[in-house]
This record gives C-alpha cells, sequence and structure tokens, in this order.
C-alpha cells in the first residue's frame, strides 16, 4: 500500500503536477482499491476538516504582514541597526546579516520570505566588504531558515494544528533554540572571518547608531508586541496575527510611507494566493493523515522501525533523520502535514515532551529547506541572486554542520526547549 502511495505521488511530482494534487489523489486512491467499502464522502470530509480550525486564522494574517513588510525597507533599517553596532568587529557584517534575517523572520515567519528580503541588501553589502557569493548567499539561506524556529512561525502552526498542541508555547519554546543557533552561526562568521581576513566595516560613532536604533525602533517591536503579548497572556496567537497586520500597515502606509495605498491590492493578491497555496496543502494532508490512519499504517511503520519500547532520545533522533530526510526533497509543511500523524503518538508513549517534538521537527524543516538537492531555499535563493545552483550551494556544508550539532544537543538535552515552562503557562 505504502509503495503504491509514494509511487502515486513520485510519478505525478515528475509528471510536472504541483504538490497538492499528489496529496489529494494519493488518498483518495487508496481509499478506492484497498477500502472499497469506504464511503467516499467520509474522506471528503476531512478534507474540510482539515482547514476548520480556528488557529489556521494566523496564517494568511501572518503572511500578509510579512508581505507588507517585505514591500517595505524594514529589512534595511533592521540591517543598518544591527551593522552600526557590531558591523566593525571581525566578521561583524557577516554576524549582522544573521541576525537580520533572525529578526526578519521573528517578522515574517516565513523563510522563503526573508531570503527574498533580507537577502539581496545583506548579499551586495557582504560582497563589497570582501565575502565572496559562496560564503555569503549559503550565510543568508541558513539565517533566514531561523524564520521557522523564531516565532512567529507558520511551520509551528501547522505542527500545532495537526497535533492538537499550543500554537502560544511553541511560539515561546522556539525563542531559546532559535538565539543558540544564531550564537554558532555568529561564532563560525567570526571565524570565518578572522581566517580570511575580511567582513569588517568602520567603527561607527554613537551619533549614527542612534540614528540607526532610531529608524528601526519601530520594526523591532514588532516581535516584542507579538511575542510579549502573547507570553503575557493579552491575546492568543491568532490575535497576535491581526494585531501584527495592523501593525505592519500602520508603520509600511503611514509611517514611513514606503508602501503605498495602490500596492496594497497587490500585495493582498499575493498573500492570497500563498495562503490557498497553504489551506490546500492542509487539507490534503489531513485527508492523507486520515487515510494512513485508518489503514493503521503509522503502527506497522513506527514497529518496525522504532522497535517495540523506544526512549525518548531515540524517537527524537528518528523523528529528526526522516523528517531531515523528507524536507530535502518536499516542501516543509507537507512534510509536517504527513510524517507528524505517523510519529507523534509514539513519541507522547516513550514520553517525548509535544512541544520539544515540535521544535525538533520545525528545525528539521529549517535545515531540510536549505539542504540539498531539493530544498526550497536553495532555489528561493536562485531567483532572487540570479545564481546557478553548484554556486548557491558551494559553501552550505559548514552551516548544515552547525545545524546538526544544534539537533544533536536538543536531542540530548530537550529541557533547553521546555525550559520556558519555569516561567510561562497558557
Amino acid at each position: 500500500m505504502i509503495w503504491i502511495m509514494l509511487g502515486v505521488m513520485f510519478l505525478l511530482l515528475f509528471l510536472g503536477f504541483p504538490i497538492m494534487i499528489p496529496l489529494i489523489v494519493a488518498p483518495l486512491l487508496i481509499a478506492i482499491i484497498y477500502f472499497p467499502d469506504l464511503n467516499l464522502m467520509v474522506l471528503i470530509q476531512q478534507f474540510s476538516l482539515g482547514i476548520q480550525t480556528f488557529v489556521l486564522l494566523a496564517v494568511p494574517m501572518f503572511i500578509f504582514a510579512a508581505d507588507i513588510m517585505a514591500k517595505g525597507k524594514t529589512s534595511s533599517r533592521l540591517l543598518d541597526f544591527v551593522g552600526a553596532f557590531i558591523g566593525h568587529i571581525r566578521g561583524g557584517y557577516a554576524v549582522t546579516t544573521a541576525a537580520a534575517c533572525t529578526l526578519f523572520g521573528s517578522i515574517s515567519g516565513s523563510t522563503q520570505a526573508t531570503v527574498v528580503a533580507v537577502g539581496k541588501p545583506t548579499r551586495e553589502r557582504m560582497i563589497k566588504e570582501g565575502y565572496k557569493d559562496s560564503q555569503a548567499i549559503p550565510l543568508i539561506i541558513n539565517a533566514s531558515d531561523l524564520a521557522l524556529i523564531i516565532p512567529p512561525s507558520i511551520a509551528m502552526i501547522v505542527y500545532g494544528v495537526v497535533t492538537g498542541t499550543s500554537v502560544g508555547e511553541l511560539f515561546i519554546a522556539g525563542i531559546l533554540p532559535g538565539l543558540i543557533i544564531f550564537a554558532m552561526f555568529a561564532l563560525y562568521s567570526f571565524l570565518l572571518a578572522s581566517k580570511n581576513d575580511i567582513g569588517r566595516i568602520e567603527k561607527q560613532t554613537w551619533k549614527q547608531r542612534w540614528t540607526a536604533f532610531r529608524k528601526a525602533l519601530l520594526p523591532l517591536g514588532f516581535p516584542i508586541v507579538v511575542v510579549g503579548g502573547i507570553y503575557t497572556g493579552i491575546f492568543s496567537p491568532t490575535e497576535a496575527a491581526a494585531i501584527s497586520v495592523a501593525y505592519a500597515f500602520i508603520l509600511e502606509v503611514f509611517v514611513f510611507g514606503d508602501v503605498k495605498w495602490k500596492d496594497i491590492p497587490k500585495i493582498a493578491e499575493s498573500s492570497a494566493v500563498v495562503t490557498a497555496a497553504v489551506f490546500i496543502l492542509v487539507a490534503a494532508g489531513t485527508a492523507l493523515s486520515w487515510v494512513l490512519a485508518y489503514a493503521k499504517l503509522p503502527e506497522v511503520l513506527t514497529s518496525a522501525v522504532l522497535g517495540a519500547d523506544p526512549s525518548a532520545t531515540y524517537v527524537l533522533f528518528i523523528v529528526a533523520v526522516f523528517f531531515f530526510i523528507g524536507c530535502m526533497f518536499v516542501d516543509p509543511l507537507v512534510v509536517i502535514i504527513i510524517m507528524t500523524p505517523i510519529f507523534y503518538p509514539v513519541a507522547m508513549d516513550a514520553g517525548v515532551d509535544p512541544i520539544a517534538l515540535g521544535v525538533i521537527v520545525t528545525l528539521q524543516a529549517a535545515i531540510g529547506s536549505a539542504t540539498p538537492p531539493f530544498g526550497v531555499d536553495i532555489f528561493t535563493a536562485i531567483a532572487v541572486f540570479e545564481k546557478p545552483y553548484l554556486e548557491v550551494i558551494r559553501g552550505i556544508w559548514p552551516y548544515i554542520l552547525i545545524l546538526f550539532v544544534a539537533s544533536a544537543l536538543f536531542i540530548l538535552f530537550p529541557e533547553i526547549i521546555t525550559a520556558y515552562q519555569m516561567f510561562y503557562s497558557e
């Protein structure tokens, strides 16, 4: 059964169909062939049930807010702010790039939006400071992937919908792991710049720093408002998404004036297209997950791979491997939708914290997004920077290794992820 399903999906992908078509056709085909007595209306209902969860309302609003910010000059303001303070140290501009990607990721929740919005200005400045494309582009791609870890993360929202886990807690739990990975990127950037004697700009005066801070102050308020509001219980993640749209709209249209009224319909249209794709994926993935559960495939697969009584650490390790491999080939949201229902029950039986599992899953989605052969952010970078595939991936491996080390750290010590529970509870 599983081989027929995978064969059909890969065949349709090979023939050029968009990913949602294989996800829709596969469960229908399995139901017709293996469960002829099953009322297909039950399966059709799963499609609609998949997108009826209230928290999914946050997805289009976070996408819309990110698109508004990307249209404006928020990324440049963040880049100038960080560079004014640390650009003069060895490797400071690479650290500035990583910080700008992290900060914009905390606004957009999307790795691809971060590559698009932050990528061009940061690459141009890094090249000017002596970096090669093989050094600049991989940093941008991998630092942008922190958008899946640092809230608000669309991947975390999807995981929360699939498992019923608190999205608010997932958001809070992602902050510390994201900052740790950023620190690891910063250390590598310092060592790389020291070795090659590159990546340092003239030290800014305090007047220049104040000017950069003043210009970045309101954009910096975005993650503070969103995360702070969720942390303090003032509003839910869905309400935070609505506030983020209002914040982005007021900031870019009325305060900065970088986005004009005439731009809003086109931005909304772009956001609607992305939202529709995400919702179709969620609906199709829900139906596919239901068919897999109906056929008892999760029990068969997990018993074959994990054994009878796996430890929590072993489960997290296997989850990391499977999700990483999956996200190397397919969009991370698709992988989360399909594979989470397979591993989630076993992880709960093994005593894994659902929040820790969610962060490990989204981290593997982030790594896979930037890993050859088909990581989605690689192709986004190819389009943005107009560079060939081999040139984009040439310097990517040190960052993948760093992310592997971070994954091992969080798997062996999941208390790092759940440390927030000492200070926060919904």
